[in-house]
């Protein structure tokens, strides 16, 4: 292992990334590319030595749906360890933040650098000498997300976890997990398909057509149970870990689940209301970059407001914390409130209109709901389109780098000049000097920087969880937000 470093790594691992044109075939391929992603694993897991049946030792609580996944991972994580200390609980997500190995975590922690090169390079070196392929067309590695899967269930296999939270979108590998969850209303009812026979199947409450489906198809695998879990008594006066009212139904759910799990690998009953240690679990789940308040520990005149949200739905729960007495609305020991700067990305400009409008929509009923006499219109005092590169000089931060922009659309800025056109359409009276349109985030974090030298400053982040990851990184928020 001398010489191969956690950087090697994660230059190894960006190897793997699909660029632009990749992901664009995948859409219009209309998911034959996605039917072929379960043979193909398990056809890299047994290359590396292990069959889908070796994965049950890792006890699997895995949990999937279109939003809420992380979050309900990181309650139910949070649930688990706090109930057994003495166990070794993993837990893999995505995507990371800031360093890649965020997403393998063991008793909450990230794969410290060293143990994520280790079986990195364990996985590269043995799919290299066992390079046989059932199909030939199959790559010789898979792409980046499942290489990094594929990483996580070695490492857990490894250290031989005692219990492994999974949040999974469509890979679904497993043969026998312990429990599965299901997550937030949305149309997508493919993802029943994780539903396993002899398994539990728990989700939250669904739109009468969705649960009807989740119901024939957990009867269809002969799953064991299909639960659709009820309200917490008391789960309502709890302060979450993870601000939001959003948060309490996955809260439900991870409650739920943990119950499950936890009854039928150590045989504890569930009790009938919250205990001490599952209060003090749900208060101290974090889920970093996702409605959190981070002061900058360095300039303190500036607090961050940070959501990697990157759906309509998943942004307007966004503007429902950030306008209201939790986030911008809050009471402060001064005369005039802060300067307000949003700085905001996403994968298309075109979904500009629609995310900024709603958005706005959002934050005008919220400043209503808490009788304020601001308007929306002016509610910013600047706002930020920025590209997802991390560095002004056009340099990524090794962890932070994607092949998924295309060059022409990144060299024009295109999609943040859409960004930019569809907030002058939404919001005519907006000084048009205090629309900025820039090529990366250090040159957003300078804006900031300037805008401090007149008082405090709150900064919304949102869009993209790419986008908070490098702020993270260039505002130097680490230590602080991770």
């Amino acid at each position: 292992m001398a010489g191969r470093t956690y950087s090697d790594a994660v230059e190894c691992l960006n190897t793997l990334q699909s660029n632009a044109a990749t992901l664009e075939a995948s859409r219009a391929s209309g998911g034959k590319l996605v039917k072929v992603a379960i043979p193909e694993t398990i056809e890299y897991l047994q290359r590396i030595g292990y069959s889908p049946e070796d994965l049950n030792s890792l006890n699997v609580i895995h949990v999937t749906g279109t939003k809420g996944k992380g979050s309900t991972c990181a309650f139910t994580d949070s649930i688990i360890r706090h109930v057994k200390l003495e166990w070794k609980v993993g837990l893999f997500t995505s995507p990371h933040l800031v360093a890649v190995r965020e997403r393998i975590r063991i008793n909450g922690a990230p794969l410290p650098e060293e143990d994520f090169a280790r079986f990195f390079f364990e996985v590269w070196d043995r799919l290299e000498q066992n390079d046989v392929r059932v199909n030939p067309e199959t790559l010789s590695k898979p792409m980046y997300f499942r290489f990094v899967t594929i990483v996580a269930f070695h490492a857990f296999l490894s250290l031989k976890v005692d219990a492994t939270i999974l949040e999974v979108y469509r890979l679904s590998v497993l043969t026998t997990p312990a429990v599965l969850g299901k997550t937030i209303k949305e149309i997508g009812w493919q993802k029943a398909g994780i539903y396993k026979r002899g398994v539990p199947a728990l989700t939250v409450p669904q739109p009468e057509e969705g649960l009807e489906v989740l119901k024939q198809r957990a009867q269809d695998k002969e799953a064991s149970a299909f639960i659709v879990v009820p309200t917490t008594p008391g789960l309502s006066s709890i302060k979450l870990g993870l601000p939001g009212s959003h948060q309490y139904q996955n809260a439900d759910l991870a409650i739920n689940l943990a119950n499950t799990f936890l009854h039928k690998k150590a045989g504890i009953e569930p009790e009938a209301t919250l205990s001490e240690t599952y209060i003090t679990a749900l208060k101290n789940a974090k889920w970093p970059g996702r409605c959190q308040t981070v002061p900058d520990p360095v300039h303190t005149a500036t607090t961050w407001f940070l959501d990697g949200a990157h759906t309509a739905e998943s942004l307007s729960f966004c503007v429902q914390w950030f306008v209201s007495p939790d986030g911008a609305l809050r009471k402060l020991d001064a005369p005039t409130r802060p300067a307000r700067i949003l700085i905001f990305n996403c994968t298309s400009g075109r979904s500009g209109d629609a995310f900024l409008g709603s958005m706005l929509v959002r934050g005008a009923e919220q400043l209503k709901r808490h009788i304020s006499s601001e308007e929306i219109n002016t509610f910013f005092d600047r706002v930020i389109f920025c590209a997802n590169v991390t560095y002004a000089d056009g340099g990524f931060k090794g962890d932070l780098t994607t092949r998924a922009i295309s060059e022409t659309d990144l060299a024009q800025l295109k999609t943040q000049n859409e960004l930019a056109s569809a907030w002058r359409s939404l919001v005519p009276s907006f000084p048009a000097d205090r629309i900025h349109v820039l090529p990366s985030i250090e040159h957003a974090v300078r804006v900031v920087r300037e805008e401090e030298a007149s008082g405090k400053v709150d900064v919304l982040v949102t869009g993209s969880l790419h986008l908070v990851g490098g702020i993270i990184e260039v505002a130097q928020l680490a230590d602080v937000a991770l």
